[in-house]
């Protein structure tokens, strides 16, 4: 018998889902439902399933952060509302997706692809390209922050650089204002307009309205000058130093 789970935080969604896979597929379990990335890493950790049929944008994040705090080795299949040019991103080998409102023949479709590979293996990784990919194609204008207990937000084109320190990732302000934000740089880097940002280095990605000047270093590196400065110095690596240029140019 295939086990699966829910992980839906609408509840007419998950009603309308579970409605469709019991007329389609009466032989399946509905092992769970869960609402948010917690919940979901809870009924991963718990049980033994087959398949996960997944809402992309949750209450409390994108559901790509279950993988990370569980990886798994089972086909999933995405549900999300997005239009067609984000959808594009989601065509990664047997990893499928259904755009809101799903009909019963897409999903009919969709197990059938399901059970055709049911012998998948291994796609962990797959899911940090189909991260990749959704950020990409769905480029962020803004940012949350926190102050003590007032949420507001900061608009991307305002921010000099992010760089992280320690076991946290900075948003630095032209003002000279930073907040912590809930983003990895390998998270940010894809979100961002590749014509205004850069991964300087390891631990910065920077504006390039920020960068004042560069000028070589020891070792075929670029040292970088930021107005405001930046907390910490900022080195180019040779390998990144060719690219770095271009981008300086527009020809990256």
């Amino acid at each position: 018998m295939t086990r699966y789970v829910l992980v839906e935080d609408e509840r007419f969604a998950y009603e309308e889902m579970k409605r469709m896979m019991q007329m389609l597929r009466p032989d399946y379990q509905l092992v769970g439902w869960a609402e948010s990335i917690e919940q979901a890493v809870l009924l991963l950790r718990q049980n033994k399933i087959d398949l996960m049929i997944v809402d992309i944008r949750l209450s409390d994040g994108l559901s790509f952060e279950i993988f990370e705090q569980c990886p798994i080795d089972i086909p999933v299949l995405f549900t999300t509302a997005y239009d067609e040019y984000a959808l594009q991103a989601f065509k990664v080998n047997s990893i499928d997706y259904l755009l809101k409102p799903i009909e019963e023949n897409e999903l009919d479709a969709a197990l059938h692809k399901f059970e055709r590979n049911h012998s998948l293996h291994s796609t962990t990784p797959q899911y940090k390209k189909l991260e990749t990919d959704y950020l990409a194609g769905n480029k962020k204008n803004r940012f949350l922050v926190q102050i003590g207990d007032t949420f507001q937000y900061a608009e991307t084109h305002e921010v000099a650089f992010f760089y992280s320190e320690e076991k946290y990732t900075y948003l630095h302000l032209f003002t000279n204002k930073r907040y912590i934000i809930n983003y990895s740089l390998d998270q940010l880097e894809p979100m961002l307009d590749r014509n205004l940002f850069f991964r300087v280095s390891r631990n910065c990605i920077s504006n390039i309205k920020a960068i004042q000047k560069s000028s070589r270093y020891f070792g075929s590196r670029l040292k970088l000058y930021f107005r405001p400065e930046c907390p910490h110095e900022v080195l180019v690596s040779r390998s990144r130093a060719n690219d770095f240029l271009k981008w300086i140019d527009g020809t990256l």
